[in-house]
């Protein structure tokens, strides 16, 4: 199980050299690299046994049949996208993962079909809205999202018929019945399990999450002709705000909010900015919480806008609930933990996956890796072998006591 757990580390660091940048890893949704990653991987799954195809949005399949047509068949999944400048583990360990879970399994008695997917996006990084791999899964990926625009002007039906895929497809990218359940292996990117020494964690919830775009409207001019009491800055209001996002984060337990992009015109040293927008993170367990938090965010934002005299426009992008796993689920995987003779901690994840997306249609659940240090979303992210070996163990243990249910 140790060599195989070296395997999958070597093969995340291999796919990280699919990149859109050199020197750095980044790959976002059906971004060139991508198809050498679905290249990589759909050949090790047809090696594995597995029957593998590419649906209309890039998700990449690939399918272990159980031995009879009409059994059930669970799904392990992950995203193959990243991040600007990511680490290389985060999402496509997932998949790794459950490719090595699948090859396992074969030999047994399979009575259970295993389906692994990779997602073409959960990031949102190139179109500004996440889970388009997932949601396309369960159906709430909408014709009107495929005019959605990129950095480049590219609309996302563009860049689906650029990868040579087909957006007539969509409807067939749908999830197939028969799947029993979610599984999602995951690296926590967080410091909880290393602060308790814990190689693994069994994910029963995920944070909700708001997502909003502010501008903050002022009028550009010249630095050094302009008064500063004559001034709409649209920089310094944007800064004062930025500044209550944390004041006000701060104030609650369990509630956080990150401005994490910013944009400036003319963005001149010699111009007093005219135009500044910024993005809104803020992720809380309790839905009614959250919200009311964004509210007076924005409300903070319009009052420092009117006294600065700036315009100032919001648009919200997303707003996702807080998902609890599938308590069945949750516990048949605790129980798997156990019997290989790990801890068992349950925990909220405060970042977002897939497995919120999936959860209101097939019974979830997730398993974290200890991410060393808590870093990820950095080329500093990493995993251990003794972690990853085991999860192994644990998926292992999981998959058997599923099939023994579906005999």
């Amino acid at each position: 199980m140790k060599e195989q757990a070296r395997k999958a580390i070597r093969l995340c660091r291999e796919l990280a050299l699919c990149t859109e940048e050199q020197g750095k890893i980044t790959r976002t949704f059906l971004s060139p690299p991508m198809k050498n990653v679905h290249r990589a991987l759909s050949d090790w799954m047809g090696d594995a046994g597995m029957r593998t195809w590419v649906d209309a949005v890039g998700n990449l399949h690939g399918i272990l049949p159980a031995a009879r047509t009409s059994a059930p068949r669970l799904l392990i999944g992950s995203h193959l996208d990243t991040v600007p400048d990511a680490g290389a583990f985060d999402g496509v360990l997932g998949v790794v993962l459950g490719i090595l879970l699948a090859e396992s399994f074969q030999g047994w008695r399979q009575e259970l079909g295993i389906e692994v997917i990779g997602f073409s996006d959960e990031e949102g990084v190139r179109f500004g809205t996440p889970f388009i791999g997932s949601r396309a899964l369960v159906g709430s990926l909408h014709e009107a999202d495929l005019d959605l625009r990129d950095r480049q002007n590219r609309s996302l039906r563009d860049a689906i018929r650029d990868f040579g895929l087909d957006t007539s497809g969509l409807k067939h990218a749908r999830l197939a019945g028969g799947a029993i359940g979610y599984l999602e292996l995951h690296i926590e990117q967080g410091p909880v399990l290393e602060s308790l020494d814990y190689p693994l964690g069994i994910v029963n919830a995920l944070a909700g999450q708001s997502r909003l775009d502010l501008t903050f409207g002022g009028k550009a001019n010249h630095a050094g002709t302009t008064p500063m009491n004559m001034r709409r800055d649209a920089m310094a209001g944007a800064a004062e705000w930025i500044l209550e996002v944390e004041r006000e984060a701060a104030s609650q337990e369990g509630l956080v909010a990150t401005v994490g992009r910013i944009e400036v015109a003319p963005n001149a040293t010699n111009a007093i900015p005219g135009s500044v927008s910024a993005s809104l993170d803020v992720r809380h367990a309790a839905d009614s919480l959250r919200r009311e938090h964004v509210d007076q965010l924005v409300s903070a934002a319009r009052a420092i806008a009117r006294r600065r005299g700036l315009e100032l426009t919001c648009r919200r992008q997303l707003d996702l609930p807080a998902t609890r796993m599938d308590a069945t689920m949750c516990k048949r995987l605790e129980q798997a933990v156990q019997a290989m003779g790990y801890p068992v901690h349950r925990m909220t994840s405060g970042a977002g996956h897939d497995a919120m997306i999936m959860a209101p249609h097939v019974p979830s659940t997730m398993l974290f890796l200890r991410s060393p240090g808590g870093v990820s979303h950095s080329r500093e992210e990493s995993v251990l072998v003794d972690d990853v070996e085991a999860a192994l163990a644990v998926g292992l243990e999981f998959l058997q006591v599923l099939e023994v249910q579906y005999a």
